[in-house]
């Protein structure tokens, strides 16, 4: 069975460094309403190329500030888009791990397709090595794909794990650290039991993984304390990172204390209170005291 290959000091980084992984991979379809809570209306631009640019600008303005440094941010998840492009001069990542001792990540999946057996599955990724061989040039160091589960369905979580850990095989064929990112809904009706069963396929999975393989796993809060301690244990997993997934910051770094050794990777969160029409000064403060925060949970 093939090992991964990868930089060795972003592996320790992200597997032994306090701090938090920074999601800044909205899509095109969650972009504009990124864009509205930032203070851009969507009369702002006139093509999707104009709506990334405006949305670049802004990750630019995150990335770049004093605030935003290895010191508390262990990673940070790039869309497709962002890491095609540069940041003073030099691409994305790298001016991410060169500069800011940052490690670098890029979203894989395309979508979700629709609803069946409680869940989403992801979109099929034709393109997947494509993308891949694109990162592995501009040296991103792991990917991550989200899937959503909406109902406690037995069926529809079995499928959710098995094409998250499918297409992480792919992933790390190609020398990436993936992370599985398979969502329980916050508005799950049954989001506890949804939870234990989602919890029983991945370590029934992660058991079957070689030791020379790993991932990093991306979950909801749980409703229970040090539920997913497991997984923090478990050889096979690099690092537990948490969604917030709707929650508002207060709340998100609230449920995370509970959960001792997981790790923040929020983005609605960690952006909250941010706006365009900030001064330099005003939205360094913000982000500062966002991260801090976010650090500080993190870190139980």
């Amino acid at each position: 069975m093939k090992s991964i290959v990868v930089n060795e000091e972003q592996l320790r980084k992200i597997k032994t460094s306090p701090g938090f992984v920074a999601a800044l991979d909205q899509s095109g379809g969650s972009t504009p309403k990124a864009l509205r809570q930032y203070g851009i209306q969507e009369n702002a631009w006139s093509s999707d190329e104009e709506m990334y640019t405006i949305v670049h600008q802004m990750r630019t303005r995150i990335i770049t500030s004093p605030a935003f440094t290895g010191e508390r941010i262990i990673g940070a998840i790039l869309f497709e888009n962002t890491m095609d492009r540069d940041i003073e001069g030099q691409p994305t990542a790298d001016y991410l791990w060169k500069v800011k001792q940052v490690v670098p990540f890029l979203k894989v999946d395309q979508g979700l397709a629709g609803e069946k057996d409680g869940v989403q599955l992801m979109k099929p990724m034709p393109k997947l090595d494509t993308l891949l061989d694109r990162a592995k040039a501009k040296r991103i160091f792991g990917t991550k794909m989200r899937s959503v589960i909406k109902h406690a369905d037995e069926t529809g979580i079995k499928d959710i794990v098995l094409q998250q850990f499918e297409i992480g095989q792919q992933i790390i064929s190609k020398d990436f650290v993936p992370i599985l990112e398979p969502e329980v809904d916050i508005h799950c009706p049954e989001k506890a039991k949804a939870e234990r069963l989602l919890k029983a396929g991945i370590l029934q999975k992660l058991n079957e993984l070689p030791a020379t393989q790993f991932v990093m796993l991306k979950l909801t809060l749980p409703e229970q304390d040090d539920f997913y301690s497991d997984f923090v244990k478990h050889p096979r997993v690099l690092r537990v990172v948490a969604l917030s997934g709707g929650y508002s910051q207060e709340e998100a770094n609230n449920r995370l204390r509970k959960q001792h050794g997981v790790v923040a990777s929020f983005s609605r969160a960690l952006v909250e209170g941010l706006s365009a029409q900030q001064s330099d000064a005003e939205f360094n403060a913000v982000l500062d005291k966002s991260i801090q925060n976010i650090f500080d949970a993190s870190k139980t």
